[in-house]
């Protein structure tokens, strides 16, 4: 299979930069600051998913620096926003996987449908591109489909998965696929699927402790990174999502799925913001190779469009 360049993360926030922030860079004009313009930044803020909080805060920090400088016209605004923006993402950045050990072990949570399994297969290929040696685990035992989209990823990506049969014991399938990667793979990463929806949070809660459980006692201090898949077509329900995982699972970081397909692209400053929770990877596309490390500045500009984030 011939692959192309990986979207990079500016050409996937192209409908965003096309619609909603696009209009969000139009206020910025030569006009005064009034009202009216408070207003209007406002809502276009919140539609694009922003949140509510996050527009609020953003816009009563823009009105105290507007203030303090003794700034009058719009365009004097617009770096303003952007500063506030890269600083409110870059507050809450850590680096993935940081620290050097044998064995990284990467667990994946996020509800059904929001791109998970597609997400695991493009982390696993973005690791073996650096030279990483890869082995997924279908600890989401409870669909059968899961377990098989996952081997045809893997298939693709050129990686082992280590599954069990449906119903299975997940804490099992993450046993075997440590194991394995220790043993005759050799591997230094373990991704593993999880659960997207079980009837009960609790039950929930219960399936990732056991999994986080049989990881910390097969290496020491797995997992290393359990990220949240929120898709970003899905808007305030995905910060619900995070929300409730984050009570959960213990979340490191966000992935953000599907960003290029919205026309909104806001979601990653409310959660930073309402979350405290780092964005580490954007999905940018369908294809394997689309997935880009999260960086705030160029998700910033991004957004705009022109000049450089400050």
């Amino acid at each position: 299979m011939i692959l192309g360049r990986a979207k990079s993360l500016r050409e996937s926030l192209r409908k965003t930069r096309e619609t909603i922030f696009g209009q969000v860079a139009g206020l910025f004009g030569a006009g005064d600051i009034d009202d009216l313009f408070w207003e209007d930044l406002e809502a276009l803020l919140i539609q694009g998913d922003v949140g509510v909080k996050t527009t609020l805060a953003l816009v009563e920090w823009l009105q105290e620096q507007v203030a303090e400088r003794h700034l009058w016209r719009t365009d004097q605004v617009r770096d303003l926003l952007k500063e506030r923006m890269v600083h409110i993402l870059e507050s809450v950045q850590a680096p993935y996987l940081a620290g050097d050990r044998m064995l990284n072990v990467v667990l994946i949570v996020g509800v059904n449908g929001s791109g998970k399994t597609t997400t695991i297969a493009k982390l696993a290929k973005w690791h073996k591109d650096r030279g990483d040696r890869v082995v997924l685990a279908a600890a989401d035992t409870f669909r059968a489909a899961a377990i098989d989209q996952l081997k045809v990823w893997g298939e693709r990506v050129g990686v082992d998965v280590i599954a069990h049969q449906p119903g299975s014991d997940p804490g099992a399938v993450v046993f075997d696929a440590i194991r394995t990667a220790f043993g005759r793979r050799q591997a230094n990463v373990v991704i593993v699927d999880t659960a997207g929806r079980l009837q009960t949070q609790y039950n929930l809660m219960q399936e990732l402790a056991k999994i986080r459980s049989v990881a910390a006692k097969q290496v020491h201090q797995a997992p290393h990174e359990t990220l949240l898949v929120l898709d970003a077509t899905t808007g305030q329900n995905a910060l619900s999502q995070a929300h409730k995982f984050r009570e959960t699972a213990g979340v490191t970081g966000v992935v953000l799925a599907k960003l290029d397909s919205t026309a909104k692209g806001g979601m990653a400053l409310a959660i930073a913001h309402e979350l405290g929770l780092p964005i580490k990877f954007v999905g940018t596309g369908e294809r394997a190779e689309d997935l880009a490390p999260f960086e705030p500045r160029e998700f910033v500009e991004g957004l705009f469009g022109n000049g450089a984030a400050p």
